[in-house]
């Protein structure tokens, strides 16, 4: 059950309680865009569908992180865990450099670890670390797949976590077969949809690239009790006007019941180096809570950058 939980934790940035001790490093995507006027849909010739089917089926996103397996690059990881009064008690940075001229190489430039890291074996302390650690600090080498299905729990429990992860990741909006949450991804079904509120708008994205920002949100009219039961608080895509590929992924989830609670959110940023889009930055925060086991809180910053394209790669 534990690991079935964690694949929530792992799609997202924390509880407000984490920026009193980091100012903002995180930035939303939100915040990259100067946006302009609400879109004239009749003039673009769009509408929300056409935004809901290039969320759920877009294969952009997760193919720029495989074209990093052709690029030599510098990766700035910096994460930290937090006690339950949100003071920092273990940091980790990792400055690495990702060599892929031939036989991939990794060099660490930088590490450096203080607090409360790792557990008398040599793993770290919290589970949420361990795996952004196997997903993210090394995200080009991971299994990533085009057009991955959603999760069905075959193939073992790691597998089957992986999947789920990757779902939520890359396509959100399908569904993901994890206890006691059912159907509260499926953000785009016919049953969902009375609960949320979906438009876009149009902007600049790096000061720079035309883009229109798909937002979807809770809406606010809403009893309490019901805002309480939808997991996905808010989700952002940010799409090129000029090719409708991927930029950058906001999402924030947030849900309690007896058995976990659980605050989090995520934010994935990409950058045109030539031809191709690459990862440039990814930031989390989050907490979670589950019954007889230590609480995690914990918030990442990886920074990619200096990418250069091999020969024959």
């Amino acid at each position: 059950m534990k690991k079935v939980l964690f694949f929530l934790l792992l799609t997202s940035l924390f509880y407000k309680g984490f920026t009193q001790e980091i100012n903002r490093f995180n930035p939303d995507t939100i915040k990259t865009i100067t946006l302009d006027s609400t879109v004239n849909i009749k003039a673009e010739k769009l509408n929300v569908e056409t935004f809901i089917r290039k969320v759920m089926y877009d294969t952009s996103f997760y193919q720029s992180f495989r074209d990093m397996k052709r690029y030599s690059f510098i990766a700035e990881n910096r994460i930290y865990s937090y006690d339950k009064k949100n003071k920092v008690d273990g940091k980790i940075y990792r400055k690495i450099r990702h060599n892929n001229s031939g036989p991939y190489k990794m060099e660490y430039l930088v590490k450096q670890d203080t607090g409360k890291i790792y557990k008398k074996n040599g793993k770290y302390q919290l589970y949420t670390v361990e795996m952004f650690d196997y997903i993210f600090m090394n995200a080009y080498n991971t299994d990533f797949v085009p057009n991955a299905p959603a999760a069905d729990g075959k193939g073992g429990t790691n597998e089957s976590y992986k999947d789920k992860l990757k779902t939520l990741i890359f396509n959100p909006g399908r569904p993901v077969k994890v206890p006691f949450i059912g159907s509260k991804t499926e953000i785009f079904s016919a049953n969902m949809r009375q609960y949320y509120d979906y438009g876009f708008t149009s902007g600049t994205y790096l000061d720079s690239i035309p883009v229109y920002r798909f937002k979807v949100s809770v809406k606010p009219d809403l009893s309490s009790w019901t805002k309480d039961g939808i997991m996905i608080k808010e989700l952002v895509t940010i799409f090129d006007k000029r090719n409708f590929n991927i930029l950058g992924r906001y999402v924030d989830m947030k849900y309690s019941n007896m058995l976990f609670d659980f605050d989090v959110q995520m934010n994935i940023e990409m950058g045109y180096f030539g031809e191709d889009k690459l990862p440039t930055k990814i930031t989390y925060q989050g907490n979670w809570d589950y019954p007889f086991k230590k609480e995690e809180r914990a918030s990442f910053l990886i920074v990619h950058k200096d990418y250069k394209l091999e020969k024959g790669k």
